[in-house]
């Protein structure tokens, strides 16, 4: 088990302490559930009133927050960042895997950077190279000439195709498939002729995928995703995509072809994104929202109705029906209005 003084904890997040620095924190937890030798953090000011109740050893907390704790406080510039560093450096995650395991498939051609390790059951195929500390879980595939990079972890089950590169420190979560055909068909009098996708996928640097997202190669230039770019479980990125730097993209989300996001954007989950759109640098994009132009100008954007009775659904869908007569009636109004 990992575990840090509070002293040593100040000084990797540059943080004042208040009271003892010689107590040892093993793990972090939240305000509620804390325990002797945890240490917990207030980021939300409306749970203040838990810091009576907590029964952490130490919290993190901002020197305005500070002002309403009487027990041992490390103190910092803001409190959610220095736990998200705290709990990466206090993190037990085990390793997708240790060592070769012995009934992993690895081509003769593959290259295999120092320290490498690769489960159960895995397969990696011809030319493929595999940079140093890489981790391949158990059931995984790589397949031939990807190039993944030094410190990037892919856990069980990932499927990676032909001619992936995925930049290095990235994480790959379980069953997420990258580098599937794109959605690329031609229709002659109603039949369907597909078009080979030949281009790849580029990955970058401190990349984070969740778990069941579809990646789909290029149809002729790479689909990309630029570096630390975070998504989610269940996404779909279809062929041609561009997802800019640091960019987040919420579960169930849905990027058509040709999509391009800009850099710093934040989509929330179960939206969906026409083909062949722009995304402009800094757009945020509420959950469950439809876009269907461009957009060129950074703001929040949002589409979807909240929750009502289904009643009133029902009359408001009728209503809906009936606005564009409505609108017409009411420019008829406007202009009869101007002319007497």
């Amino acid at each position: 088990m990992q575990q840090m003084t509070l002293k040593e904890i100040g000084q990797l997040l540059n943080a004042t302490i208040r009271g003892d620095d010689s107590i040892i924190i093993h793990t972090v937890a939240t305000l509620e559930d804390a325990a002797e030798g945890q240490i917990s953090f207030l980021a939300n000011s409306k749970y203040r009133a838990q810091l009576e109740a907590t029964q952490a050893s130490a919290i993190l907390l901002s020197e305005k927050e500070a002002e309403f704790y009487q027990g041992i406080a490390v103190i910092v510039a803001d409190p959610y960042v220095a736990f998200a560093r705290l709990a990466q450096h206090l993190d037990t995650t085990p390793k997708a895997a240790i060592g070769i395991h012995p009934s992993a498939q690895i081509d003769t051609s593959a290259k295999l950077g120092e320290n490498v390790s690769i489960g159960a059951n895995a397969v990696i195929c011809a030319n493929v190279i595999l940079s140093d500390n890489v981790q391949i879980g158990a059931g995984t595939v790589v397949g031939e000439s990807s190039i993944i990079g030094k410190n990037t972890r892919l856990w069980a089950n990932v499927t990676v195709y032909h001619n992936v590169h995925i930049g290095s420190d990235c994480i790959i979560h379980s069953s997420t498939v990258i580098g599937s055909d794109g959605f690329g068909y031609a229709n002659e009098r109603g039949n369907w002729i597909k078009i080979p996708q030949t281009g790849g996928v580029r990955i970058g640097n401190n990349v984070e995928i969740g778990a069941c997202t579809s990646i789909d190669r290029g149809a002729l230039s790479h689909t990309e995703i630029h570096d630390g770019v975070i998504i989610d479980n269940q996404v779909q990125v279809a062929h041609n995509v561009i997802i800019g730097q640091n960019t987040a993209i919420a579960g169930n989300t849905t990027l058509a072809g040709s999509v391009v996001i800009g850099k710093y954007c934040i989509v929330g989950g179960h939206c969906a994104i026409s083909g062949h759109l722009s995304i402009a640098d800094g757009t945020h994009i509420s959950g469950a929202t439809n876009v269907t132009s461009v957009i060129r100008d950074k703001g929040v954007y949002s589409s979807a109705t909240v929750a009502m009775e289904n009643k009133l659904w029902r009359r408001n869908t009728v209503r809906f029906r009936h606005l564009d007569d409505l609108f017409n009636r009411v420019k008829k109004l406007e202009k009869s209005s101007e002319s007497e």
